[in-house]
């Protein structure tokens, strides 16, 4: 007898955890929705509410607050995922990129990762940008993602100079400034939102760009 109480607290447990999680994943949809629909200040507790078909109390029973509604969308789309307590050279992508020797394979393997990673997060930091104008906390959030950003540009600029030289009067720093630019999310939604093009397009556009401007 107990013994069946005990599967039945374990099960109704696991069912009360994935109706929890089903309303979280439902809540951040339906806020991603009406962000990008309304900005950051626009799309108000209520409105995400209304549109995930939950109360607003649920909303802040789950989140606390919107500005956390935007940082878990931000953690949810990140590429990264669980990889983001290791250093940026020890994830699977800068890896890669570092066991590969030829440089122009190397740009193109880093194009096609920083593709993908813009088309999960682009979006959203734009948002994040939106929401700093408003909210004085994601200005620090958003300085410190485009420091870590900085980072990893700098870092597969290093694993492609070990391979070759680059280009005259191009030095790592000028390389590392260069490659920011091309890779940040504005460009890439000014070329696959407003151009229309696909992310595969923006990738091999990143990769013939790169090597053109970086190498000899």
């Amino acid at each position: 007898m107990n013994k069946l109480k005990s599967t039945k607290r374990v099960y109704d447990s696991s069912r009360r955890l994935a109706q929890a999680q089903e309303t979280r994943r439902h809540i951040l949809e339906a806020a991603r929705k009406l962000f990008m629909e309304r900005g950051y200040a626009g799309a108000t507790a209520d409105a995400i509410a209304a549109e995930a078909g939950v109360s607003t109390q649920t909303i802040y029973a789950i989140f606390k607050n919107k500005k956390k509604i935007l940082v878990s969308l931000m953690n949810v789309l990140s590429p990264t995922g669980e990889e983001d307590h290791l250093p940026v050279h020890e994830r699977r992508g800068a890896q890669a990129v570092a066991r590969e020797t030829d440089q122009r394979r190397q740009l193109r393997m880093f194009a096609d990762i920083v593709a993908y990673n813009l088309n999960q997060v682009a979006a959203v930091f734009e948002i994040m940008m939106d929401a700093a104008r408003v909210e004085p906390d994601f200005e620090r959030i958003v300085e410190k993602l485009n420091q870590q950003r900085l980072e990893r540009m700098a870092l597969a600029v290093q694993q492609i100079a070990a391979n070759g030289p680059f280009r005259e009067n191009m030095d790592e720093r000028y390389a590392t400034d260069t490659v920011w630019a091309l890779t940040s999310g504005e460009i890439y939604l000014l070329l696959t939102r407003d151009r229309g093009w696909s992310k595969e397009q923006y990738s091999e556009w990143l990769a013939d760009s790169l090597i053109r401007m970086l190498l000899p």
